[in-house]
């Protein structure tokens, strides 16, 4: 009996209890107002950080689990991919994010200009404003049954491809914190590289892969499991021994699995441990929130918000327009791009771990990050609001 008492009154236990009800109360509460569960993820850390409550102070641990979740939405947004598909979509995907990144660092090199930044830093910040979220995005083309329209295909085009490029960004940002890698290094990512894109056109040219056994494991969920596992973090752990990102060993393997014609059976396997470790990934995110830094510098954060908004809603909007979408598509294409994206985390931490920014800066960023997750769907619904004016005043004067 006095084990058991004692182990209703374990900390542990207690405290994943506590996240647990949090997590529902707030999941409840934005499935009422039709809002990504995400968003109650950040609040969640939030609260529960050192500028909520206190009561989570091993936050590397919590880091460490967010990484396993980062890899596992990549794993899955992998596995939603039609190669030939999107390789359809080309030129959207690789103009609208160069386009994209350029015009951020343009952006950002006048801001910096202005209040004396170092060039380094306005670069890294431009890169940092440039990528969007999929996890957010995604989550709203599904529940607005966007995916497969033309302009759902456009966003979701783009968002592959800015996932694809954060290993580059990644590398250059490694180059203006003046770490240079080592011609070991250079030719282990130029190998790991290359063997990526030769998996890329093997399932390009055969549109699909036979695993061994693959009638023996659709019968098996245990085996489903670990196969699973094994393309999840074997990618992962692969890219790693290149100097690559795991992330995106892991989003290669979904591309495998998704040419396998596993992905139904996958998804059964993998769903609970992926809606886990990416609330994880979330709720390290609210976290790392300093609500203290936030009131303090208030107005400047909602200027730059704003700013941030209007810039990549404009810029996103111009470039969906450039490839045929009506204006209303470009607008709701360029609402639904406008935030910041949960990648952007590992560039600004990368980059204050090699002193390319400072203590500020990097606040500063993480606040906005997670603020424009939070208002994202807001802006969307705003947008959607004009869009519907307009075709219903359109609509009364033809």
């Amino acid at each position: 009996m006095i084990a058991l008492s004692a182990s209703y009154s374990d900390p542990l236990i207690i405290f994943i209890s506590l996240v647990a009800i949090l997590i529902i109360g707030a999941v409840l509460l934005l499935k009422r107002i039709r809002q990504p569960y995400i968003i109650g993820y950040i609040l969640v850390g939030a609260v529960l950080g050192q500028s909520g409550f206190g009561l989570i102070d091993d936050t590397t641990t919590i880091n460490h689990l967010g990484e396993i979740g980062i890899i596992l939405l990549l794993f899955f947004i992998g596995m939603e991919i039609n190669l030939p598909d999107f390789i359809k979509q080309w030129k959207v995907a690789a103009v609208g994010t160069s386009l994209q990144v350029l015009l951020s660092i343009g952006f950002l090199l006048a801001v910096g200009y202005l209040f004396n930044w170092q060039i380094q830093r306005s670069i890294i910040l431009g890169f940092v404003i440039a990528l969007s979220s999929s996890a957010v995005i995604i989550k709203l083309l599904s529940d607005k049954k966007l995916t497969n329209t033309r302009i759902g295909k456009n966003v979701l085009s783009i968002l592959l491809m800015q996932d694809i490029i954060i290993v580059p960004l990644l590398i250059i940002s490694a180059l203006l914190g003046g770490q240079k890698g080592s011609p070991k290094e250079i030719l282990l990512n130029l190998i790991g590289g290359a063997i990526i894109i030769l998996a890329l056109v093997y399932i390009y040219k055969n549109r699909s892969i036979k695993l061994p056994f693959s009638k023996a494991i659709e019968k098996d969920h245990e085996l489903q499991v670990f196969l699973a596992i094994l393309f999840c973090f074997g990618g992962a752990l692969g890219a790693s021994i290149f100097g690559l990102s795991p992330a995106l060993g892991a989003f290669v393997g979904g591309m495998i699995m998704h040419a396998s014609k596993a992905t139904h059976w996958i998804f059964d396997t993998l769903n609970s441990f992926r809606i886990l470790f990416v609330a994880v990934f979330f709720i390290s995110v609210g976290l790392q929130l300093d609500f203290s830094f936030i009131l303090d510098h208030i107005w400047p954060i909602l200027v730059v918000l704003l700013c941030v908004y209007i810039t990549n809603h404009l810029i996103n909007s111009f470039i969906l327009r450039l490839f045929s979408c009506s204006w209303p598509e470009s607008i709701l294409g360029g609402a639904l791009l406008a935030q910041i994206g949960e990648l952007s985390f590992l560039i600004i931490t990368a980059a204050y771990s090699m002193n390319i920014v400072e203590s500020y800066s990097y606040k500063f960023a993480i606040s906005l990050i997670s603020l424009t997750l939070i208002i994202s769907p807001f802006w969307i619904s705003l947008s959607e609001y004009f869009i519907a004016l307009y075709e219903k005043k359109k609509h009364k004067e033809s």
